[in-house]
């Protein structure tokens, strides 16, 4: 296959690929998990256009935790998205800043903080969640019930064996 990649290339005949010609990707369920991801998440950012949390990743799931979880902490979050703490506090810094969430010592905890929605944050997470559920629907339209309820059992999985390992 190479070769005659090279012997088109050589001729100016290459304008494309064919999915045949994806080398050892083909084979890689990494690159087709981060291609979907990548369509996924630029969906994602045109059907939030203009909200706080549009662009990035991580600020909708933190928002939505925090909303449905009054005065969880950063850390739980980071645990949550498989993040480190360091990027998980910039989220929470832009949610801060964007007047979506309010942080709130701990009582009898020194330097621990809980995180809680505003009403503002409340009414754009409201919003989200009725953005990502129809994104989720239409996207995976064409993919049979049964296939989807598999793929969501193995990525979940994945997910919980992922975490599992890290708590180790």
């Amino acid at each position: 296959m190479r070769e005659r990649n090279l012997d088109k290339i050589a001729n100016g005949s290459l304008a494309s690929l064919d999915v045949e010609d994806l080398d050892c990707l083909d084979d890689l369920l990494s690159f087709y998990v981060r291609s979907a991801s990548y369509v996924l998440s630029t969906d994602l950012d045109s059907r939030l256009a203009n909200l706080e949390v549009a662009r990035g990743t991580g600020k909708i799931t933190a928002l939505l935790l925090i909303d449905s979880h009054p005065g969880i902490r950063a850390s739980a979050i980071a645990e949550a998205t498989l993040r480190d703490r360091p990027s998980t506090s910039r989220i929470i810094t832009q949610l801060v800043r964007n007047k979506l969430i309010i942080k709130r010592e701990t009582p009898g905890e020194r330097r621990a903080f809980g995180l809680y929605i505003t009403p503002s944050g409340h009414v754009l997470a409201e919003k989200v969640r009725g953005i990502v559920k129809t994104q989720s629907d239409e996207f995976f339209a064409f993919v049979p019930q049964d296939d989807r309820d598999a793929l969501m059992r193995i990525t979940r999985n994945i997910y919980r064996k992922i975490r599992e390992e890290r708590a180790k």
